[in-house]
């Protein structure tokens, strides 16, 4: 296996609750109240519609057309395979991360290379006080049942989101006695207002049982299938462990093909940010101010790696 290469779960498709829109002449990402699934290619006019996508619409009959229950099977039984997310700082003009932190620990680029540092969550931490971290999610998951390792990839930056699925996926694997990857379930579009949103609705992704399923059909039903893949070979426990060390092989999981919806999902007004400033950075030049800090530019993230190379020598050079 090719080290420094994430072996992430094979995408066919995306999932998304939203949608890029031009406005000014710019792309902006737009929230939707709908699932949308899409193939992996782009044009012009957005994303091509995966063919599930008309197919789910036409099998439901309420909502008015739009999709806002999706049948899925998970690909794992263990939850934090299903579901990575992590706090993330990314570069605001490559989008390739800077940092990737749980919350305890964190792997972040420094002027003497990747280091794991503490990491006390956004709220707490000097470098993500410019409100750029934030948390990424990335859900796997099998539409519609089909019996295949291809999955579809759910990608948010959304609290409500990401906690709400994380305590489902735990919670579900306890109840089922392991066999979270033998559940019917289904994910669906919930709506709340805060005060945060002005009142005004937000949606969020939700994984529960379906709809025709009780708690005990949805157990008994799993039970008879895991027992069903074990007659035919289906090493499921292997294949959670193939999917952990695929993702140790790296120390970030992006890849290169992520970064041009990185850099609109997360960071949709960067040319703004540099028009204010008044300079701008090549991918050359942040690439290459990892490793010397001196020749940072200064943008924002010139200015952040330059105070961090200059506390991380202070720290080298203190007293104890």
């Amino acid at each position: 296996m090719i080290k420094g290469l994430a072996i992430t779960p094979p995408i066919i498709g995306r999932i998304s609750i939203g949608k890029m829109v031009e406005k000014n002449g710019k792309r902006l990402p737009e929230k939707d109240d709908q699932f949308t699934l899409t193939t992996q290619v782009q044009h012009k006019d957005g994303w091509l519609l995966h063919p599930l996508d008309e197919q789910l619409r036409q099998a439901q009959t309420t909502s008015n057309g739009k999709l806002r229950t999706i049948p899925v099977r998970l690909l794992f039984n263990s939850p934090e395979l299903n579901l990575r997310a992590e706090y993330s700082l990314f570069d605001r003009q490559t989008g390739r991360p800077l940092c990737v932190g749980n919350g305890e620990t964190c792997r972040r680029y420094t002027p003497q290379g990747i280091q794991q540092l503490p990491c006390p969550s956004p709220e707490a931490c000097d470098l993500a006080r410019t409100g750029h971290c934030k948390p990424y999610g990335r859900l796997h998951v099998v539409v519609n049942d089909e019996e295949d390792i291809g999955t579809f990839i759910f990608r948010t930056t959304g609290f409500n989101s990401i906690r709400t699925l994380a305590a489902r996926l735990s919670y579900y694997q306890a109840i089922s006695g392991d066999l979270l990857a033998c559940l019917p379930l289904q994910l669906k579009l919930r709506g709340k207002s805060t005060t945060q949103s002005h009142r005004s609705a937000i949606y969020y992704v939700d994984l529960t049982l379906r709809d025709n399923h009780t708690l005990a059909e949805a157990l008994q039903q799993a039970k008879t299938l895991n027992q069903q893949r074990q007659e035919i070979g289906f090493q499921q426990q292997a294949l959670d462990q193939a999917a952990q060390a695929g993702f140790n092989n790296a120390q970030f999981e992006f890849s290169e093909e992520e970064i041009p919806e990185l850099l609109e999902e997360f960071y949709p007004n960067v040319d703004d940010d540099n028009s204010v400033q008044g300079q701008s950075s090549s991918t050359t030049n942040t690439l290459n101010s990892s490793i010397n800090p001196d020749s940072t530019p200064k943008t924002t993230n010139g200015v952040l790696k330059q105070k961090l190379g200059q506390r991380l020598q202070a720290q080298s050079t203190s007293p104890n």
